[in-house]
């Protein structure tokens, strides 16, 4: 599987988008998803693209990660062509899910995560890539 994106947990979307911006990186996209509870915004620079994630309040789950970890790497995304029977080897493997069903998530994509304690202590996000 190929990385998707970097997904980064930060306090204020335009001010970091600045940050990257210098890096050569533009946004492609952005959307505000009161499900997950946050504001994102999709970079890209080539082939390479990172998730910023701005909370939609303390409370969210991105909310508490800024609160107890700070700024930062949130989670790793890996794009499969196929998220449900991806979700399927990893439940028979034993990966502790959070999503055992594909849900809608950033761009319309389907998406699920797994536990960070399946992989070592990262968040593991899979994305439904198709071409």
């Amino acid at each position: 599987m190929e990385l998707h994106h970097v997904g980064v947990a930060v306090p204020e979307l335009a001010e970091a988008a600045e940050r990257y911006r210098a890096l050569g990186y533009r946004i492609v996209a952005e959307e505000t998803l009161p499900d997950q509870g946050v504001r994102a915004a999709m970079l890209q620079s080539g082939a390479s693209r990172v998730e910023l994630l701005e909370p939609l309040g303390p409370e969210t789950a991105v909310g508490r990660f800024l609160q107890k970890r700070g700024p930062g790497l949130h989670h790793l995304a890996f794009a499969t062509p196929d998220l449900a029977r991806t979700l399927a080897e990893l439940a028979a493997a034993g990966a502790p899910l959070i999503d055992r069903e594909p849900r809608r998530g950033f761009g319309g994509h389907l998406v699920a995560f797994v536990h960070p304690r399946g992989f070592g202590g990262v968040l593991v996000e899979f994305v439904e890539a198709r071409p």
